[in-house]
């Protein structure tokens, strides 16, 4: 009896303590008439809450990503956290920019101890 509650000591100890500190999903609803030609790098990206009105561009996608701390004791997921993800999903079809990116707040939901939802369109500038 006292092997089986060291051990269920050891595995709870294990999980509330190590692992990343953020999960995260996505999800990408491409624009059907554009061609995804090749990724971009991420750091080239631009992120803005607004609209981009000096350059033309074309939709390529609706963005979602939803960032989740880990454990309880894990700091909770910023806006920061959200927006590398964006870039990441958004270097992945090739675009040039996020336009009109907005957060929901920090909140603890069934699967997750913190949770924090972006959302964006990604865009493609026309050259």
């Amino acid at each position: 009896m006292k092997t089986v509650k060291l051990f269920a000591g050891v595995v709870l100890a294990l999980f509330l303590f190590t692992g990343c500190s953020t999960w995260s999903s996505s999800n990408v609803q491409l624009n059907k008439n554009i061609e995804v030609k090749e990724a971009t790098n991420q750091e080239s990206i631009v992120l803005t809450q607004g609209d981009i009105t000096d350059k033309q561009y074309n939709v390529l996608a609706e963005l979602s990503v939803d960032v989740n701390k880990t454990t309880l004791f894990h700091k909770d997921p910023t806006q920061e956290d959200a927006n590398k993800k964006l870039k990441e999903e958004a270097a992945k079809i090739g675009a040039d920019a996020v336009i009109f990116v907005r957060y929901g707040t920090v909140g603890v939901s069934l699967f997750s101890w913190g949770s924090l939802n972006a959302k964006g369109r990604a865009i493609k500038f026309i050259k």
